[in-house]
């Protein structure tokens, strides 16, 4: 069976060490509104924008330089049916080098096409990811969601409609 899951991939000049750090930088590349440590292995983090999107997280593994993986615990979006979306889904990083470069290889397992959030989150996260991860590994600045501001969730919600 194929996995299905969301994937999106970055190519860096950067160092798999530098790669790896800025990763786990939570509040440089997806939101400053998270509570919580983002870099300490079975400690949680809570992130949210507006009651749009509620979601607890936990480190659960952490090779350096190589691979980070998150487990969704609790999610809530106030626009789908099925609360039970992303619960218990992991965030995968996992990052080689590759022809000179550093590779980012990001996997939402669990994430799937059927999911009611599928469309909007793959918006999501290939912002996040393509763009936002990508600046702040080349160039030390992300483009995370501010603080108490409108950003690129505000963006992403109007254009589907949400809020």
């Amino acid at each position: 069976m194929d996995d299905k899951s969301f994937k999106a991939v970055i190519l860096v000049d950067q160092s798999p060490a530098e790669a790896f750090k800025t990763i786990l930088n939570f509040r440089g590349w997806w939101s400053e509104e998270i509570e919580g440590n983002t870099d300490k292995l079975n400690e949680e983090f809570f992130y949210h924008y507006k009651e749009l999107h509620l979601c607890k997280l936990r480190l659960i593994e952490l090779v350096p330089n190589k691979k980070i993986v998150y487990l969704v615990i609790e999610n809530e979006f106030d626009f789908v049916e099925d609360k039970s979306e992303w619960i218990n889904t992991s965030l995968i990083f996992e990052i080689t080098e590759e022809a000179g470069k550093t590779k980012v290889t990001f996997t939402h397992k669990g994430l799937v096409p059927e999911y009611e959030c599928y469309k909007v989150c793959n918006d999501a996260w290939s912002g996040y990811i393509k763009n936002s991860l990508y600046k702040l590994i080349t160039t030390g600045k992300g483009e995370p969601n501010p603080k108490d501001k409108d950003g690129f969730n505000a963006e992403l919600a109007e254009k589907w409609n949400l809020l």
